[in-house]
């Protein structure tokens, strides 16, 4: 093992400062969006508008937990839009087959099938060597085809799993159920993150694959790993999506890839890999849902939202721009 590696291992979070300024810009920029829209819309300060956004948010800091750990890696996974909607169509269509044994399948062959796609994903990148934005692209496409061919251009019949209705709507003690699974989510990403050889393992490989090679670590194992989790966190979103929407149908996925990948590097991930805070993660998917919610209560034109949204991408990219340490 060389010193380059050994010492990379030691300390995979050396980029990750005490203070985050990422994180704190982002949850300063979320106070500032509920206030000054708060002088347009009352009601925004009222609890029931907030808890319903943190209801909405909790779907996309899903969806940004599994695209999170990808991008850590310095990869990036494209297929996201098909797996929500991949997910989406199988869980309902199971669940409203009529039979017992179907219907209790519906959750867990969905997410099953979003891991199946992940690593399929995984063995694009391990296997064959093809950059990750062009295979899970490629995946994404075949997803689409399959998904059309099966709908035939329109609604899939079904219904939507009572559990994933339950947890989307549902509320314990005031609080909606699905933020109660994303802090769940959270809570155990970051202790991977933090606290485990496996999140030690991501850090360097995006630091430094090679280095991270040559220190004997499963790096291939650790690519599928990761993929396989992103495509689990997809269908998992899919279903609060599904839940949420009370249906699945063709595109559903579709406006969710810009505002992942928003999310994740609007809270201070670097898109080259090897830096970045769940925290960071969590605030982004708050701010992009605050946002969207203020600029519809405001009728702004969607052309004009997904301006903003890319302008904001570029804006924190230049705020968080760093160079790479090895």
């Amino acid at each position: 093992m060389t010193t380059e590696s050994s010492s990379l291992l030691r300390a995979p979070h050396r980029t990750q400062p005490r203070f985050d300024r990422a994180v704190v810009l982002v949850a300063i920029a979320c106070v500032l969006i509920v206030v000054g829209a708060s002088f347009v819309s009352p009601g925004i300060l009222s609890p029931g508008y907030l808890l319903q956004q943190l209801q909405i948010a909790s779907i996309l800091g899903v969806l940004a937990t599994g695209a999170m750990l990808v991008i850590l890696l310095g990869q990036i996974d494209l297929s996201v839009p098909l797996t929500i909607t991949a997910t989406a169509i199988l869980s309902t269509t199971l669940a409203g087959s009529g039979v017992p044994a179907l219907e209790a399948l519906a959750i867990p062959a969905g997410l099953a099938g979003g891991v199946l796609i992940g690593l399929i994903n995984g063995l694009g990148v391990v296997l064959f060597r093809i950059p990750s934005m062009v295979w899970t692209l490629a995946v994404n496409a075949m997803l689409l085809g399959i998904t059309a061919f099966y709908t035939g251009g329109f609604k899939p019949n079904g219904a939507p799993p009572t559990l994933a209705v339950f947890i989307a709507h549902g509320r314990t003690l005031g609080i909606p159920n699905a933020f109660l699974l994303w802090l769940v989510v959270g809570g155990v990403t970051t202790f991977l993150l933090r606290k485990t050889i496996f999140g030690t393992y991501v850090y360097a490989y995006g630091q430094a694959q090679r280095a991270l090679f040559m220190a004997g670590a499963p790096v291939e194992r650790l690519t599928l790993a990761v993929f396989a989790f992103a495509g689990f966190m997809s269908s998992l979103g899919s279903l609060l999506l599904v839940g949420y929407a009370n249906q699945a149908y063709q595109g559903m996925g579709d406006t969710y890839l810009l505002p992942v990948i928003a999310a994740v590097v609007i809270g201070g991930t670097s898109i080259l890999g090897g830096s970045g805070s769940y925290a960071g993660t969590f605030v982004g998917a708050l701010f992009i849902t605050l946002l969207s919610s203020v600029l519809s209560l405001m009728q702004v034109p969607d052309a004009l939202r997904q301006f903003i949204f890319g302008a904001i991408i570029l804006l924190m990219l230049l705020i968080n721009r760093h160079p790479r340490t090895r």
